[in-house]
C-alpha cells in the first residue's frame, strides 16, 4: 500500500513537472533560433487539421444516422436521432484528434530531432547520441512509434467511449479519455529526444517508467489544440521544447548525459 502511495505521489509530481516545463519555452525557442525548424511541421499540423476537420464534419452525420438505427421504436425516435448525431460528432472528433496527433508527430520527426539536439547542446555543451540516426531513420522511427501508439490508444479509447454511454459515468469517461490522449501525446514528444539514446523497445520502457512526465506534457498539448488556429500552429514548437528539457533532465539522472562542468562554472 505504501509503494502505491509513493508511486501515486511520484506520478502527480512528474505531471506537474511536465506542465511547468512549458514555462519559458517561447524564450528558449527564440534564444536558440529554433523557429526555423518548425516551419514545415507547422504547415503539416495546419493542413492535417484542416483535412481531418472537413472529413469529421461530413462523417459525423453519417455515424449519427447509423447509431440512430439502433432505436427500433417510433416514440422518442426524433430525440434519439438528435442524441445520436451528438454522440457521432463526439466520436468523430475524438478519433480525429487521435489521428491528427499521430500523423503530425510521425511526419515531423526529421524536423523535431534537430530541435532536441540543439536544446541538449545548449544545456550540456554537446549532444550525447548513443545511436547514429539519419533523417530517413528518424522518419521511420516516428512512423513506427506513432503507429504503435495509435493502435494502443484506440484499444483504450474505444472501451472508454462505450463506458461513457452508461448514465452518470460520462464525466469519468471524459476524464479518462483526456488522460489517455495526453499520455500518448507526451509519449510522442518525448521520443524525439529518446530516439538518440534508446532503441525502440527501450524508449517504450522509459516512457512507461515516466508516465507522469508524458501525461503532464500531453495535457498542455491537448489544451493548446482547443485554441483555434493559433493552438494548431504553436502546439508542436511549445510541446516538443518542453518535452525535450524534461526528458533530458531524467536522462541526466540515469547517466545517459554527462554534465559539462564548464557550463556550470560560467
Amino acid at each position: 500500500m505504501k509503494s502505491v502511495r509513493l508511486g501515486f505521489r511520484k506520478m502527480i509530481k512528474n505531471i506537474l513537472k511536465g506542465i511547468q516545463a512549458y514555462a519559458g519555452t517561447f524564450g528558449l525557442i527564440s534564444k536558440l533560433g529554433l523557429w526555423k525548424y518548425f516551419g514545415v511541421p507547422m504547415a503539416i499540423s495546419f493542413f492535417t487539421a484542416v483535412l481531418i476537420g472537413f472529413s469529421a464534419w461530413g462523417l459525423s452525420d453519417n455515424l449519427g444516422a447509423f447509431i440512430a438505427k439502433m432505436w427500433f421504436w417510433e416514440w422518442g425516435a426524433a430525440a434519439f436521432r438528435t442524441i445520436s448525431n451528438f454522440i457521432g460528432a463526439l466520436i468523430i472528433i475524438a478519433l480525429g484528434i487521435i489521428l491528427y496527433r499521430h500523423i503530425v508527430m510521425a511526419l515531423s520527426a526529421p524536423f523535431m530531432s534537430p530541435v532536441s539536439e540543439r536544446i541538449e547542446k545548449h544545456f550540456y555543451g554537446q549532444t550525447h547520441s548513443h545511436r547514429n540516426t539519419t533523417n530517413a531513420a528518424q522518419l521511420w522511427r516516428g512512423i513506427r512509434i506513432n503507429l504503435r501508439n495509435l493502435l494502443m490508444e484506440l484499444l483504450w479509447t474505444v472501451p472508454i467511449i462505450l463506458i461513457g454511454f452508461i448514465p452518470a459515468v460520462g464525466i469519468i469517461s471524459s476524464v479518462l479519455l483526456f488522460f489517455v490522449q495526453s499520455y500518448y501525446a507526451g509519449f510522442g514528444n518525448m521520443d524525439y529526444t529518446l530516439e538518440r539514446h534508446f532503441k525502440y523497445a527501450e524508449s517504450i520502457q522509459f516512457v512507461s517508467q515516466n508516465k507522469g512526465l508524458a501525461i503532464g506534457n500531453g495535457m498542455v498539448f491537448m489544451l493548446l489544440l482547443l485554441i483555434p488556429v493559433v493552438g494548431i500552429i504553436l502546439v508542436l514548437p511549445l510541446s516538443v521544447t518542453a518535452a525535450s528539457t524534461e526528458t533530458l533532465k531524467v536522462l541526466e539522472t540515469t547517466d545517459r548525459i554527462a554534465v559539462n562542468t564548464d557550463l556550470i562554472k560560467n
